[in-house]
């Protein structure tokens, strides 16, 4: 595939993950949504007219036996601890959001945390694994759980706690830099930027610029007003299971000690961040998120189909939209 579009526009766009199965799209530097939605549906499309199916969702839903790994030195290291915990390939959506400078990113990483059990809730969109159902609203989330580096990271003071963490944790795991270590949200100094990693990635590009809309509103609204919250890394990670298995029917924190329902909550935050966005002109986007509220996730709609026309059938609609 990527010798197909070698020489072409989308080139430099389009690259090898871990798994020789999974490939990764990237949008250049986006000044709101709608750039995110033309550059990911023109990256969609033009690996489907260089003759290949894409198909967008959190785990590929019948994939079955042991992957593949590109040969690539990074790669190696991450197989040798790995190993047979290496399944099928989990696609995650990554949204950064560009930072004035680092004490400004480490605030924001602190504060993204407590969103991420709703924005999980919102975004689950791999029930199925191996051709069964999983019970878990994100399958995708349940199986990266079960490698190191992968989970909600703990408050940092300040920049320098935030450095003096990771060193030390490249150190123990063996690895060259900060980029190995995987958690839901984290700051990437190299791009001068916040990270939101914990997101399954949508079916449709549009989804996809809808999150991106909301996570930049979101940090937008924190940087300006943050929220006060006590909750420990400890109980905000089992929040997260817990969206991770239920979706939107899940019981979540937020910014209290009691939990809620997730469709409340995400409610109650798309509406607190709806004037950043407007300010933003991205609020056009997030009627998409209103939608999820009110129809469901995509774990939801997988269900669905696949209890209508079944797996094949399910497959075959998701390659179809995920085309945009």
């Amino acid at each position: 595939m990527l010798e197909s579009v070698a020489g072409t526009p989308i080139a430099d766009r389009v690259s090898v993950e871990i798994f020789t199965e999974q490939i990764e799209l990237k949008t250049g530097i986006c000044r709101d949504s709608d750039e995110v939605f033309a550059q990911l549906r023109e990256l969609r499309r033009s690996v489907g007219q260089a003759g290949f199916g894409l198909l967008g969702c959190g785990l590929h839903p019948s994939a079955a036996g042991e992957p593949v790994l590109i040969a690539k030195p990074r790669y190696e290291i991450v197989q040798k601890d790995l190993t047979s915990l290496l399944r099928a390939p989990p696609c995650g959506l990554h949204v950064h959001v560009g930072m004035p400078d680092p004490e400004a990113a480490v605030r924001l990483t602190n504060a993204l945390r407590l969103y991420l059990p709703a924005l999980q809730a919102l975004s689950a969109n791999s029930p199925f694994q191996e051709g069964v159902d999983s019970g878990h609203a994100s399958a995708r989330t349940q199986l990266v759980r079960s490698y190191p580096r992968f989970q909600v990271p703990r408050a940092f003071r300040d920049y320098a706690d935030f450095l003096e963490v990771a060193d030390q944790l490249a150190v123990a795991a063996g690895v060259d830099d900060y980029t190995y270590i995987w958690w839901d949200v984290r700051p990437h100094p190299s791009l001068g930027t916040v990270e939101v990693r914990a997101v399954d990635v949508p079916t449709e590009p549009h989804t996809s610029a809808a999150f991106a809309a909301l996570i930049q509103a979101i940090a937008a609204k924190e940087l300006d007003r943050p929220t006060d919250s006590r909750l420990h890394r400890e109980a905000l990670e089992e929040s997260y299971f817990q969206a991770a298995s239920h979706g939107l029917e899940a019981e979540i924190l937020f910014d209290s000690e009691q939990p809620g329902p997730a469709r409340d909550i995400a409610a109650r935050i798309l509406e607190v961040v709806l004037p950043y966005a407007r300010e933003l002109g991205t609020e056009e986007s997030l009627a998409e998120i209103e939608r999820i509220l009110r129809e469901g996730n995509g774990a939801e709609g997988q269900r669905r189909t696949e209890g209508q026309v079944g797996l094949g059938g399910l497959l075959e609609q998701l390659i179809e939209r995920s085309t945009g």
